[in-house]
């Protein structure tokens, strides 16, 4: 962590957004009870909470999407009004979202993203030329190092540059403040490790940060402040050496070494790859899946491990070798097949790839099992109700009522929903991409706990890339490295060195 300057933190104290007595209530629930909270210029405040603890209602006040109930917000010794995103743009508050739908528009060219607030705003003329739009928006590009064609569509571009489309997009507002939401959840670590080269640009420069997310590596590697949030209310606040353990504790309520698991042997198969390759050039590798065990595949993005789950789930074939699910050949052709065949999924990104956002809860929720459930299609039934309330109860969601569209719950409420989706029907494998993406270590824990409690009526496959997410939940670790299984470990017998090795070492040819 780069340490902020010490004339640079007077500035910053000087020119904090000063939160004072913020509270929110949605009918009965009060989920803000006096929140108080300076967020100082030139410093990167760390906001940790757990599910349901308000961090998305506390963040949404900042925009201007939500209003509070009480409290004040004050920048300098004077008053600041955030009654809408408009006003909170204006006033010097600009939040990069977690879901990058929310940032960018991904049918529109980088240029257009880049200059749309201006172009809606009507300050830039809206018939320029390609080349007049380019030259107007490449100092915003350049700005936070995007170095791309500004003639592409954003949705060609990788995650990591998306995510630097929507902060050039941010800065070009010039923000006295900066919310990041979860902005690393879909990055590799070494995208990750230039958007924080970005990020303490920002510092530098004396733009204030307000950074949230559930990776303690994230925390660790810029934080200059930790708040904590529990409950509605600030719990932990450590204005200088930050520590990460003390923070966890505040938020939680106990430490992170008093989680753990046994870990379990399955037996029965239910699950094998034979002389498998991912790709042409990749040594081919067996795997077996048993009942009642997780087996989680780790490894870089580049790594390739998600391909195992995708030749499962009938996305994409292998290369070569063969699958067996109950002792027969398994090739399904479609995630349709697979989901007949017993194989469920909860994918990556489930903002593009999960849910659909204007469905409700209880829709999101049935939607795939509606005919084996006996359920009528598209309307809101007591049948459907009933059963999708026992589900929810049974993984601990926390909503307001089954109506709810889904998007409005915090990310580890989202997932709750995803999982209590495949979790309501029995199959043979899971299988969870990224199950914890997005999740703070609260939720991560309800979730690994779901799991495992589970476990025994399915083998369970998950993908974490995040090695600290990987071991929340593993019986066993399988290491991929560009497309080959480079190592298997069981968690009581692990040599993290060894891991970490496979994971970044320079693969062999086949």
């Amino acid at each position: 962590m780069v340490p902020s300057s010490n004339a640079h933190s007077a500035s910053g104290q000087a020119d904090a957004l000063r939160i004072r007595g913020l509270t929110k209530a949605f009918a009965a629930h009060q989920v803000l009870k006096g929140i108080d909270l300076d967020l100082p210029a030139g410093r990167v405040t760390a906001l940790m909470g757990a599910n349901g603890a308000g961090k998305s209602t506390l963040v949404r006040i900042l925009s201007g999407v939500h209003q509070a109930d009480q409290g004040s917000l004050s920048w300098g010794g004077q008053p600041v009004s955030l009654h809408s995103p408009a006003a909170a743009v204006s006033a010097g508050v600009v939040t990069v979202h977690q879901i990058i739908n929310d940032n960018v528009v991904q049918t529109l060219s980088v240029a257009d993203n880049l200059l749309l607030d201006r172009l809606c705003a009507g300050s830039i003329a809206p018939l320029l030329s390609e080349r007049r739009m380019h030259e107007q928006a490449q100092p915003l590009a350049d700005a936070v190092g995007l170095q791309v064609d500004l003639s592409t569509p954003v949705a060609q571009l990788s995650q990591a540059d998306k995510q630097r489309v929507a902060i050039a997009r941010a800065m070009a507002h010039k923000p006295r403040l900066l919310i990041l939401d979860e902005p690393t959840s879909s990055l590799s670590d070494a995208e990750a490790e230039r958007l924080f080269q970005l990020v303490e640009q920002l510092r530098a420069q004396g733009t204030g940060i307000l950074y949230i997310t559930h990776r303690l590596n994230d925390i660790r590697r810029l934080a200059d402040r930790i708040a904590a949030l529990r409950d509605g209310v600030i719990v932990g606040e450590q204005d200088s050496d930050p520590d990460v353990g003390r923070a966890v504790q505040a938020m939680l309520g106990h430490a992170v070494g008093e989680v753990g698991h046994a870990v379990r042997r399955g037996q029965q198969q239910v699950a094998r790859f034979e002389q498998a390759r991912l790709s042409a050039s990749a040594r081919p590798f067996d795997l077996s899946l048993r009942r009642g065990e997780i087996t989680v595949l780790t490894g870089l993005l580049s790594s390739g491990a998600n391909k195992v789950l995708e030749a499962l789930y009938g996305l994409t074939p292998l290369q070569s070798g063969a699958m067996r699910l109950n002792d027969q050949p398994w090739q399904p052709a479609s995630p349709a097949a697979a989901i007949a065949g017993g194989v469920f999924m909860v994918q990556e990104e489930r903002g593009n790839n999960g849910v659909i956002p204007s469905f409700s809860i209880l829709h999101n929720l049935t939607l795939p099992f509606l005919r084996q459930l006996g359920l009528p299609a598209l309307w809101s039934s007591r049948p459907e109700r009933d059963h999708g309330e026992r589900v929810l109860a049974q993984t601990g969601t926390v909503y307001q009522h089954a109506d709810q569209q889904l998007t409005e719950l915090s990310g580890g409420n989202q997932q709750k929903v995803m999982l209590a989706r495949w979790l309501q029907m029995p199959c043979e494998v899971l299988l969870l991409a990224e199950p914890f993406q997005g999740v703070d270590i609260g939720a991560r824990r309800d979730i690994a706990r779901l799991l495992r409690d589970s476990s025994d009526q399915r083998a369970t496959l998950v993908l974490c890339t995040d090695l600290e997410e990987a071991l929340e939940l593993a019986d066993r670790l399988l290491v991929f490295n560009h497309d080959h299984l480079v190592g298997e470990h069981w968690l009581d017998e692990l040599d993290i060195e060894t891991v970490i090795r496979q994971i970044s070492a320079l693969p062999q040819s086949a």
